[in-house]
């Protein structure tokens, strides 16, 4: 058994013998040693103690467990020992004490188990023990406790504490347990010196392993040497008081001899092993380390038992412990060697100290101490003291003692390591200094060694280790002398020095060992102060050189660093405590030394020296003696030659020059400022710096120096004064108004107005002004030099402006002129580059002191101008950057503007392309900076200043939306609109500013508004028509700029805040809605609405797509809310200018049933089309209002029909588009509305509706038939409309299930009266359509248009009639009704038919001559011819024919016998002539688009796109199509192949399924027709690829070679082809929802249907699986699962654990229907309109079919992946939903099909999924087992032979071999496979020869015969086993005997 829990090493945590002791000693006693108070009694001996109770006397079940303790394994000793515990808990104290015997044999053998946990649970079971007998213990007491004792130091910390609390329950105090120790103290020593003799081979009497015996060896030497030490401790600790023999008393005897016994044992077991010493070499550290606490104890408390005898051998090896790198071991050695020296210090001359002791001391201090440098650096100074002095020489020992003690340093230490050592070295060093005559015979021999320990040590060593000076000349050759390790020690100092310079030492270590050197230093200086001269001087010489040397000494700024860090060292550690030799000592000679040369250098270093050294001692302490005589003088003289100094030494050389030390330079300056001369100072610092009589305005001048060091040196004043670290300027420069001077305003105004455009002038101005940021409120200028400095730089930031190329900029160059301030008049620079170098200097400027800017007055306009000038400068560069970008689309949307953009092309490269690129920048800049600033600066801005700042800002964005004609009009909008809101993001702080600023920007212009114009009156916003039209040719532009504007503001702000003019925050219930209502009505704009919906479409965008979405969002909050009406009047608006504009649309041709945007696009008229669009919005699209809306409403218009009693015409032409969207809320029943008002005025509304409809039937009955000729004709067309619009029907319902819904129910007389009015009109007709006829070729254009809408009125008066009055009809009607649809639906056809011919004959004429851009042309003229009307009429057609079948579908003609007659005649025999003509429709329409595609995707287009303006026709028409019977489609296909135009029917239906502009109606009946029969053997494969006679007999044509045979794939059609093998990297770049996506998974629906109708045995089947073998990449199945969102690591998951997202949930669900049902028609019905949902659908139910279709195929794909987290998901994916269902079809086909014979059966087992085959045959047979995995078809099927019988072993594995190869390459059912294989079998029994390539009769795939045979050798190959022969072997040989095939 290997190691479980042992030990290899003894634990840190391992309790040493003091530590044990002292648990030991009795509470509150220490002068006694261990035992403490011995007390009054003692365990008495017994005779009887070492006797053994007879084991037959022991309990059964104790003694069974006692036996289990003697096992080997851990577990049962474990469970042995807890069952005893709880045995010694149950069972009486006198049942236990008779296995105490037993127990206490096993005790000692446990404690030495190589278990811990053994070892823990024995103590356990003691203490249970010990509880339980209590005092039936004392006889065996002293055969327990010598292993008891020893069990107490056990290595593991958990042991030894179980063991302690087991004694501590057999004797609970102190007291007890010392007595006990006394007692039985011969009988410990014995038991440990029997454990010390031990070995590991005596240690075991079983096979345990040699290393565990080992780690159970070292444990028991190394405890048992602990117990001796700790008991010698305890019991020769305790000290006797001195009593005479009759006065002693049982107590001290008891001591007495227990110490008697102690020393007799110990000196026994001292000699008996040697002294130890064997266990001092062992290679263990725990038994060296208790060994060394063993001799410690022996040492102190035996000492006579090292004699002269064995003194030698014991002090080489005490001594010689150094070589001790365990430091673990350190503490012990240390207490033993010390204590060791202490008490026989002669023992040092027994042993040779160079060789034994020094040695290893120099190694172990070089070496760190072994990594125990907390423990070993504090003994080292104690090692020092008890050196002998005869021992060593002294001056060689002391300074190889501190080379190598400083060898051993690692500054990577931890912190208490480097604190340990630094100590230790302050100590050694001020040690060996003051003692070092006390170990000399002659003090003066060695006067000299304090000096040299100074300059060799301190200096040499610390010192220049603390400098890095690794170039410094070392003084003496003499300080490296370690170990030999080089005879030149000044080379070697340059090496070790040179090694510290590449060394990065930590902070830590450098500051310990400053503080190091410090200490020593503070020591010298009040004890032996002549010594401290030593190390000054080598100090300043040391600084000087480095000084000196500069940069061409190595790391020079590490070395000034390090000396500037050790003066502040000095600062904390020495002159804060009083100590004044750092002054006189280092500091002040070194300045006096060193100044001449700082001086001279260009180092800022050096100069952030002096500064430091200023800080610390101060300036006139210092400075005040340089280059004088030392003398003290007075404070006066000391003042007086310090200002003298600065103002001629310190001034000059501060200023002179810009240089790399001119920023320390300055620091220096301020340092040197103080409080008492502040003023002075100051002064001459400003008179020198400006000089302002000889200031130049060039930049090469001294001045210009002078000026950028001011600068510098001012915001090094502003930056002190903000942080308040002034240091000697406390009292006067705490104030900024100390700082300012006259000369100061001077320069900064000189600057400011003249034309300086430098960095440095700028620099000066951001430093005097200040207000960088938003706390900075110093300012050293005054308020008129304040005032001036501003103007000069909104001059400089204007002039950018004037030069600008757009007129807006210049417009706003005069709003800063508003308050006559200032005059712009005379701006005039011949440079440009000058005018932007000057507003550049202004940015600057600006940028470093904005918040200055509230320092001026608040009525001040300066500060509105400079910050509305900033806005503006970023706007103007904003656009300049789209200039170059934009002109080619202005030009594409504006034609007709005369402002050539090459005027603006000019503008820009009449500058340079830096200068643009460098005002771009700028603009950036001013951007970045404006949104910079705090909020805060905007708050505290005045109102006023923000009134005049967004007036400015307002008029010019509004100037440039509508004067910019340079950019397009969504960039101009874009940017424009951009820049308001930065504005109101910015300067806008409340509601009421927001609605201010948009007040203004909306107010009128001469190009805005147009339709709707604002009028204020009586503190609220009215609007007012514009009547008077204006002049769009030079306003639409500007126009349409704007709107585009205003659109995307709303967009950005949201309706609430622009229309309403309402907060954002929500409104308090608790208010009065009047108040509310007061309190807005001023801000609501109702006219912007409608003149936006009146707008309807600008250049980029329209009302339909933003701007009526946003407002209908915020309908619905406004009807929840109910606060403010602002829809209604909008809605009033629009009423009144419709009216009074008057329409002139026919709402006849609206399409009211089924309003889409092109209906209402149609309408002309602004005003009607924006009221139809909004009306549409609320009542049916968003459904935001309701009947009560709608009431209100219709009495409104209704108030309006009539002037007096003449009839306002525009009303009536409205009112049919009005009534078109409003009649169905109108006449619905509202609870909610009814439960609101009184039930009678609801009844009243309805009432008034009703008898208004009458009222309209009455009217249009007195008017004459259309189209008779008479007056009145265009009063009954309007009151016609009317009427029909009061009938609404709606067509519902999804792809091919449309439904005609009727909307109201009305009553017998409407009824009547509807269909008085739809006879009249009927009986007319014939006679109109002859006369129509007649004059058909005299008419105009326009009275054929009249025409068309006398027909159009007649069709939907005829739809209405039908869905409301078809109870009431006669067979006239019916008969007018069927034919008057089926000719109108016959005239589109004929119009659809005449395209397409048209369309052929171009693309066929001029297709040869290749001149695209002509066919397109000749295309549009062709689709042109597609008029709208008769589309209308026939779309009519097309509801009433859909209105006829629904009431032939439900039967409801049934009931009616004049219908019943017309269903079995005329309807029976018109059904399906319609029908075909409606085919003939969608053939036609597809046919065209097919011919057109072939000239190209643009032709196509063309083609396509004609639909799209009548989606709703195509989709009726695509409803009847995917309806019509079998044999109307029959009909249709065959009279498409009669026409004989370029393409057929097939070509049709596919332009239709991928058309480019698609319409998924007309997709989806496509698709359906290509699916189903006839079309479905057509639609995929080419003409004449599969004939008849292959199809019929499947192997009648045999291939005649290999390779023809293979070559010849399955030829599908050009349009499927092309989607199913379109390359992978196509398609994983397409869009999820994309057409072409789309286009390729409709293919592969396609293809898999296609694929399903074929016969399971049929060649195109076989030929068809081969080629999506071969040719159809895989791909397909990874862009399935692009849209099946998969977990991966789901793999693991139980199913019920798993929640699949929506897509891989519907996804899911279609895969399993699609193998249940093997189809694919629901999904692609359900896929339109395409989303992800609907894709992850088709996704999922296309993946169902390949796997159920295709499973080699699906197989072949999941075993390439290489993601191994994906593939996991597919499994888990098919796992959980595909393979169930797949796996029972499986089963269920092979149970049902596979037929059984005499020589073949087959079973299943639809459990464990497997089939059984068994073949028999005369006298052999097998059975055979076809395992389907869990995950079927992704992992391979498992076939396994269970029997076999007369078949060989090869024959067999053959069998085996081919089923599997048929069962895995089968791409279909698992029972078609089975059927190949029996076959297979029955002709190999028949005779038939295999094929020798693949081992198989049929082959796998293909299921041929071997055919092909070699002349040669006869043998029969498969074609498509030879073919691949072939292509792999790159020869044509026979592959078995290898001749020529």
């Amino acid at each position: 058994m290997r190691k479980q829990k042992g030990e290899g090493g003894r634990s840190k945590n391992r309790p040493s013998s003091s530590r044990l002791a002292a648990s030991l000693l009795p509470a509150g006693v220490s002068s006694v040693g261990f035992g403490g108070y011995l007390g009054r009694s003692r365990i008495e001996s017994s005779s009887t103690a070492e006797e053994s109770t007879p084991f037959s006397d022991v309990d059964s079940e104790v003694a069974q467990h006692l036996k289990r303790l003697g096992r080997k394994d851990p577990t049962t000793k474990l469970k042995a020992l807890t069952a005893l515990s709880m045995l010694f808990k149950q069972k009486s104290a006198e049942e236990i004490v008779q296995i105490v015997p037993q127990w206490a044999f096993e005790y000692k053998r446990l404690l030495h188990d190589y278990n811990r946990e053994v070892r823990r649970a024995t103590h356990d079971t003691m203490a249970n023990l010990v509880i339980a007998i209590r005092r039936g213990l004392a006889p065996h007491l002293k055969s327990l406790m010598g292993p008891w004792w020893f069990s107490q130091f056990d290595p593991n910390p958990e042991v030894s504490q179980a063991a302690r609390r087991s004694l501590e329950a057999a004797f609970p105090a102190a007291e007890r347990r010392l007595d006990a120790l006394m007692l039985c103290v011969n009988e410990i020593f014995l038991y440990l010196d029997e454990n010390l003799k031990l070995t590991p081979q005596s240690m075991s009497d079983k096979a345990t392993p040699i290393d565990e015996l080992e780690d159970m060896h070292h444990r028991v030497i190394s405890s048992s040497l602990l117990a001796v030490a700790t008991l010698v401790d305890i019991l020769l600790g305790v000290k006797l008081e001195s009593h005479d023999d009759e006065n002693v008393n049982p107590e001290q005897k008891l001591v007495s001899k227990a110490r008697r016994a102690t020393t007799s044992s110990a000196e026994n077991m001292f000699s008996v092993h040697e002294y130890f010493l064997e266990f001092l070499k062992s290679k263990n550290p725990a038994i060296r380390s208790a060994s060394y606490s063993v001799l410690t104890s022996f040492i102190k408390h035996i000492p006579h038992a090292f004699n002269e005898g064995n003194m030698k051998i014991l002090s080489s090896a005490i001594l010689g412990a150094f070589q001790e790198k365990d430091a673990s071991c350190h503490s012990s050695m240390w207490d033993m060697i010390l204590l060791f020296s202490r008490k026989f210090p002669g023992g040092w001359s027994h042993c040779n100290v160079q060789k034994v002791v020094l040695n290893r001391v120099w190694h172990f201090l070089r070496n760190g101490c072994y990594g125990s440098q907390t423990i070993s650096y504090p003994a080292i100074i104690l090692f020092l003291k008890s050196i002998p002095p005869e021992a060593v020489v002294w001056e060689q020992f002391i300074f190889d003692f501190f080379h190598n003690l400083w060898a051993g340093r690692n500054p990577l230490h931890s912190a208490a390591d480097t604190l340990a050592l630094f100590n230790a070295v302050r100590e050694c060093f001020l040690w060996g200094l003051y003692n070092a005559p006390r170990y000399s015979a002659s003090g003066d021999q060695l006067n000299h060694l304090p000096v040299k320990l100074v300059h060799e040590i301190l200096v040499g060593l610390l010192w220049h280790d603390y400098l890095l000076s690794a170039s410094l000349k070392t003084r003496d050759e003499k300080l490296v002398k370690c170990d030999g390790l080089a005879e030149d020690g000044s080379q070697l100092f340059r090496e070790r020095s040179q090694h510290t310079l590449d060394a990065c030492y930590p902070t830590t270590y450098v500051q310990e060992l400053g503080k190091c050197i410090i200490g020593i230093l503070s020591d010298i200086s009040l004890k032996k102060s002549d010594l401290l001269n030593v190390f000054c001087t080598s100090f300043q010489k040391d600084c000087l050189e480095v000084i000196q040397e500069g940069d061409h000494l190595l790391k020079f700024h590490e070395n000034l660093e390090r000396i500037m860090r050790f003066f502040r060292l000095l600062d904390q550690h020495a002159l804060q405590k009083g100590q004044t030799w750092p002054l006189h000592c280092l500091t002040r000679p070194l300045v006096i030394k060193s100044f001449p040369v700082i001086k001279s250098m260009d180092s800022p270093d050096v100069v952030r020296l002096l500064s430091v050294l200023v800080e610390i001692f101060g300036p006139i302490t210092i400075f005040s003696y340089s280059g004088r005589t030392t003398d003290e003088g007075d404070a006066e003289s000391k003042m007086k030659h310090f200002l003298q100094m600065f103002n001629d030494d310190f001034i000059p050389w501060c200023f002179h020059g810009h240089s790399d030390s001119s920023n320390s330079k300055l620091d220096l300056l301020i340092a040197l400022v103080q409080d008492e001369c502040f003023c002075e100072q100051w002064c001459s610092i400003i008179t020198y710096a400006t000089k302002l009589e000889n200031f130049s305005v060039s930049e090469s001048s001294d001045n210009f120096s002078r000026i950028e060091l001011l600068a510098m040196l001012i915001e090094k004043v502003r930056e002190r004064i903000s942080t308040k670290k002034l240091g000697h300027l406390q009292k006067n420069g705490s104030l900024p108004g100390n700082w300012r001077h006259n000369l100061l305003d001077s320069i900064a105004t000189f600057v400011a107005c003249h034309s300086f455009s430098g960095v440095t002038h700028a620099k000066f101005l951001r430093a005097v002004l200040g207000g960088s940021i938003e706390d900075d409120q110093i300012c050293f200028l005054s308020k008129e030099a304040l005032m001036i400095t501003f103007k000069g730089i909104l001059k400089n930031l204007s002039l950018i402006l004037t030069t600008s190329p757009f007129h807006w900029a210049k417009f706003s160059c005069s709003l800063f002129l508003s308050d006559g301030s200032m005059d712009f008049s005379h701006i005039q620079e011949p440079s440009s580059i000058i005018q932007f170098e000057r507003a550049r200097f202004a940015f600057e400027v600006l940028e470093g002191s904005i918040f200055c800017l509230k320092l001026l007055d608040e009525d001040c306009s300066l500060i509105s101008s400079i910050l509305a000038a900033l806005f503006i400068i970023d706007w103007e560069c904003s656009m300049t950057s789209h200039l170059g970008d934009d002109s080619s689309e202005s030009c594409k949307y504006d034609a007709d503007v005369k402002i050539s953009v090459s005027a603006s092309r000019d503008v820009v490269n009449n500058n340079s392309e830096n200068q643009v690129s460098s005002k771009l920048a700028l603009g950036r800049s001013m951007h970045a900076f404006c949104h910079k600033i705090s909020t805060s600066f905007w708050r505290s801005l005045s109102s006023s200043i923000i009134s005049r700042l967004g007036n400015i800002l307002v008029q010019t964005i509004r100037c440039a939306v509508f004067e910019t004609t340079d950019l397009s009009v969504n960039s101009v909008s874009a940017l424009c609109s951009e820049w308001f809101l930065s504005m109101l993001e910015v300067i806008c702080r409340d509601h009421t500013e927001l609605q201010m600023l948009l007040d203004q920007m909306l107010s009128e212009s001469r190009s805005w508004p147009l339709w709707v114009a604002p009028v204020f009156h009586d503190g609220t916003w009215a609007a007012k028509i514009q009547v008077k039209t204006v002049d769009m040719s030079t306003n639409e532009l500007r126009h349409h700029q704007f709107v585009t504007f205003v659109d995307k503001i709303i967009s950005s702000l949201g309706v609430g805040k622009v229309i309403a003019g309402v907060p954002d925050t929500p409104i308090s219930t608790a208010s009065p809605t009047s108040e509310l209502v007061s309190c807005f009505s001023s801000c609501t704009r109702a006219w912007l609405a409608a003149e936006l919906l009146c707008t309807w479409k600008w250049r980029a965008g329209s009302a339909s797509d933003s701007f009526l979405p946003s407002l209908s969002q915020y309908a619905e909050s406004e009807a929840s809310s109910s606060v403010i009406n602002v829809l209604s009047s909008v809605v009033k608006i629009l009423l009144d200018g419709a009216l009074v504009h008057g329409a002139y649309s026919q709402w006849i041709s609206f399409n009211a049933w089924t309003v889409s945007d092109d209906d209402i696009e149609s309408i002309q008229d602004p005003f009607l089309r924006a009221l139809i669009s909004l009306l549409l919005t609320l009542f049916v699209k968003d459904k935001i209002w309701g009947k009560s809306d709608a009431d209100v409403f219709f009495e409104h218009v209704v108030g309006k029909l009539f002037v007096t009693t003449t009839v306002n015409r525009p009303c009536l032409r409205i009112l049919p588009f009005v009534l078109s969207v409003i009649i169905q809320p109108l006449l619905e029943s509202s609870e909610l509305d009814e439960a609101k008002e009184d039930v009678s005025l609801v009844t009243a509304r309805d009432d008034l509706v009703s008898k208004n409809i009458l009222s309209w039937l009455k009217t249009a009955l007195t008017f004459p038939s259309l189209g008779s000729g008479q007056t009145g004709q265009q009063d009954l067309e309007e009151w016609i409309q009317v009427v029909i619009s009061c009938y609404p029907l709606s067509v519902v319902g999804s792809i091919g299930k449309f439904k005609v819904e009727l909307l109201r129910d009305i009553g017998h007389p409407e009824r009547h009266l509807l269909l008085s009015l739809f006879r009249k009109q009927r009986f007319c007709y014939d006679a109109c359509t002859a006369s129509n006829q007649m004059s058909s070729a005299a008419s105009s254009n326009e009275s054929s248009f009249t025409l068309m809408l006398v027909q159009m009125i007649q069709a939907k008066l005829t739809a209405v009639s039908v869905g409301y009055c078809w109870q009431e009809f006669d067979e006239d009607d019916w008969n007018f009704v069927l034919d008057k649809s089926h000719k109108w639906i016959e005239s589109s056809v004929c119009l659809m038919e005449e395209i397409a011919e048209d369309i052929d004959d171009v693309v066929i004429n001029c297709i040869a001559t290749e001149d695209l851009e002509l066919i397109k042309k000749k295309l549009e003229v062709a689709v042109q011819a597609l008029d709208p009307l008769p589309m209308h009429i026939s779309n009519t057609a097309l509801i009433i024919l859909c209105l006829l079948f629904q009431l032939d579908e439900l039967h409801v003609a049934d009931n009616v016998e004049m219908l019943q007659s017309i269903r079995s005649g005329k309807w029976a025999y018109i059904k399906d002539r319609i029908v075909g003509s409606v085919l003939r429709l969608f053939f036609a329409t597809g046919v065209a688009e097919a011919i057109a595609n072939a000239c190209g995707g643009e032709a196509s287009s063309i083609v396509a796109s004609s639909r799209l303006a009548h989606s709703h026709f195509w989709g009726l028409v695509a409803s009847f199509v995917i309806n019509s019977p079998v044999r109307v489609k029959n009909a249709a296909v065959q009279s498409m192949e009669l026409w004989g135009l370029s393409k057929g029917s097939v070509s049709s239906l596919y332009a239709i399924l991928f058309s480019s502009r698609p319409i998924y109606s007309l997709q989806f009946a496509a698709y359906s027709i290509l699916s189903s029969e006839p079309i479905r053997h057509l639609s995929l494969v080419k003409e004449g690829c599969l004939d008849g006679n292959a199809i019929a007999n499947p192997e009648s044509d045999l291939l005649r070679s290999a390779e023809s045979s293979v070559e010849e794939s399955f030829c599908l059609r050009d349009e499927i082809s092309c989607l199913i093998q379109k390359p992978a990297a196509e398609l994983f770049e397409m869009d999820l929802v994309a057409q072409d996506r789309v286009n390729v998974f409709l293919a592969w629906a396609l293809l898999l249907s296609y694929l399903h109708s074929l016969p399971s045995s049929s060649t195109a089947r076989e030929r068809l699986i081969q080629y999506i073998q071969d040719s159809v990449s895989s791909t397909i199945i990874d862009c399935i699962f692009q849209h099946i969102p998969m977990k991966l690591g789901a793999s693991n998951l139980k199913k019920k654990d798993v929640d699949l997202v929506v897509e891989a949930s519907k996804a899911a669900n279609a895969a399993k229907r699609a193998i249940s049902t093997c189809s694919l028609f629901l999904y692609v019905e359900s896929l339109w309109p395409v989303g992800t949902e609907q894709m992850a659908s088709l996704a999922g139910a296309i993946y169902g079919m390949i796997i159920r279709l295709l499973p080699s195929y699906v197989r072949n794909w999941f075993t390439s992946l290489r993601d191994r987290s994906f593939s996991s998901a597919i499994e888990y994916f098919t796992k959980t939903w595909c393979s169930p269902p797949l796996l029972l079809d499986e089963l269920s086909q092979v149970k049902e099909t596979v037929t059984a014979d005499e020589n073949f059966s087959v079973s299943v087992n639809r459990t464990a999924y497997e089939i059984i085959a068994t073949y028999k045959k005369e006298e052999t047979g097998m059975d055979l087992v076809i395992r389907l995995p869990s995950c079927y078809p992704l992992r391979p099927v498992d076939v396994e032979c269970t029997r076999s019988l007369g078949i060989s072993e090869v024959k067999q594995r053959k069998w085996l071999l081919s089923l599997t190869a048929f069962v895995r390459n089968q791409n279909g059912a698992i029972a078609e496979a089975i059927r190949i294989w029996k076959s297979n079998f029955d002709k190999e029994f028949e005779g038939v020869e295999e094929c020798p390539i693949c081992y198989s009769i049929l082959h796998t795939t293909n299921h041929s015969l071997p055919r092909l045979a070699c002349k040669t050798c006869k043998h029969k190959f498969h074609s498509a086993c030879l073919y691949k022969w072939f292509s792999t072997s790159h020869k044509s040989t026979c592959p078995l005997c290898q001749t020529p095939f």
